[in-house]
């Protein structure tokens, strides 16, 4: 792998209650496209079957190119536990949804060098340390912290919507 890939950002967040997987699904979907620019792809999806109850696991990963140096990457993994259909009473009406645990985890990973322009010789790694060293230590700075933003809100945002949908 090119260049030089760090981890700004990890963390996870829990829930377990009553939501609709499938609009869960959507919406995490739907927001790291939208609200962050990242193109996602999804790299696992199992399930597993246990009487009633299925678990799943969920992988996928982000990336956006910021500039010909830099690039976001973000990993994302769903680990659902004991989820099962259940019927609620929403608003007079008899809805179908889920209820299981669920646990969210995001990691953010700042690429540098991505292209690998400067792995060609060691004389352009030397550069390139000094590059990042001396010239642009700021704008690294800047850039972990939009993408530890992107991490950070995109796990309010998820535990904002289950706890919402838990209270339906």
């Amino acid at each position: 792998m090119p260049g030089n890939e760090d981890t700004i950002f990890s963390s996870k967040i829990r829930y377990n209650g009553i939501f609709s997987f499938q609009d869960f699904y959507q919406f995490c979907y739907n927001w790291l496209k939208e609200e962050s620019g990242l193109s996602v792809s999804e790299g696992k999806y199992s399930e597993k079957l246990t009487g009633e109850s299925k678990n799943i696991d969920i992988d996928w990963e982000g990336s956006k190119e910021i500039t010909d140096y830099f690039k976001f990457k973000v990993k994302v993994s769903f680990k659902v536990i004991g989820l099962i259909k259940v019927e609620i009473n929403q608003g007079g009406a008899k809805v179908s949804t889920n209820k299981g645990s669920i646990e969210v985890s995001i990691k953010g990973i700042l690429m540098r060098d991505y292209k690998g322009k400067f792995e060609r010789s060691a004389f352009r790694k030397s550069w390139r340390d000094i590059y990042e060293k001396w010239v642009i230590p700021s704008r690294i700075e800047d850039l972990q912290g939009k993408l530890a933003g992107i991490c950070d809100e995109f796990l309010a945002q998820t535990k904002a919507w289950l706890d919402l949908e838990g209270r339906k």
